[in-house]
């Protein structure tokens, strides 16, 4: 049995879709926090079970009978180490025989203060004892495409990451690896530094905003702060701006950046190239 956790988030509902032309749905167990969220998942014949990041119990009870797990990193910054602790000591207590942790790109060395509970989580994988392997995320070329309304309406792209090239691959993708890590044997003790073929910088972007819209839109470069600032100015949460400013921040430093194309071996295809992203979004 193959468990998900967070199968009904963004990510988890992709990989669930790719396992799915890998192994049979009687073989699925998602992991989610509202079963009722989960018809969908059902229907198609996969077991749905309750497992909240926060709750030992239930996760212990959630991943009884699970071989290999998908743990995919909590959404919610700030109490991932905690809840991913409780997620690997379950695993540990039922006897799970395989963990794939989504982490970040070059984690140990990343100047995004995101990687700090990242190397915490892959510190306690480390030290459970149970075999292991570390999907090193890159940034997700939606984070970026979330902005392109407004910036397509103001004719302005803003940021702090100034020249810094950002090598991303889109959920799709990484679900693509995720799916074939968990599903197939001899991935323990692997690291995959994973990003996207193709590396761009927000001023690029905002040039390729421009070309599919019909409308003139440039990059404005601004500090960590004023950038944190100004997200807060249209309304999102403290801690989320702060982290995307300071993620801005590690781009500029090369945090978002890799060359090697591992993604893209492992999946078997080309990532998908910004200019398509862009279009689907539009």
């Amino acid at each position: 049995m193959i468990a998900i956790t967070g199968a009904t988030g963004q990510l988890g509902q992709l990989v669930i879709a790719e396992l799915l032309t890998r192994v049979a749905a009687s073989q699925i167990v998602a992991i989610v926090r509202n079963p009722a969220k989960a018809d969908d998942l059902r229907q198609q014949g996969i077991t749905v079970r309750e497992g909240d990041y926060n709750d030992p119990a239930a996760l212990t009870a959630a991943l009884q009978g699970v071989d290999k797990l998908l743990l995919i990193s909590s959404s919610e910054v700030g109490k991932r180490a905690a809840q991913h602790r409780n997620v690997i000591n379950a695993a540990r207590t039922v006897g799970v025989k395989f963990i794939a942790y989504t982490s970040l790109l070059h984690a140990d060395t990343s100047p995004l203060g995101l990687h700090v509970e990242h190397v915490d989580t892959e510190k306690q994988l480390a030290a459970s004892g149970i075999p292991y392997a570390l999907l090193r995320n890159g940034w997700y070329t939606e984070n970026y495409l979330a902005s392109a309304p407004p910036a397509i309406e103001h004719g302005v792209f803003i940021g702090a990451a100034g020249d810094g090239k950002i090598a991303s691959a889109t959920r799709a993708d990484y679900a693509a690896a995720a799916a074939r890590v968990i599903s197939e044997d001899g991935h323990a003790g692997k690291i995959y530094e994973l990003a996207g073929d193709s590396a761009w910088t927000l001023s690029e972007l905002a040039a390729a905003l421009s070309k599919h819209s019909g409308k003139p839109v440039t990059y404005q470069n601004l500090s960590e702060a004023d950038f944190a600032a100004a997200l807060k100015g249209v309304g999102l949460p403290a801690p989320i701006a702060d982290m995307l400013a300071d993620s801005d921040t590690g781009a500029a430093k090369g945090g978002l950046f890799d060359d090697s194309h591992t993604l893209s071996r492992l999946i078997g295809r080309p990532t998908t190239a910004l200019e398509k992203s862009i279009e689907r979004s539009l």
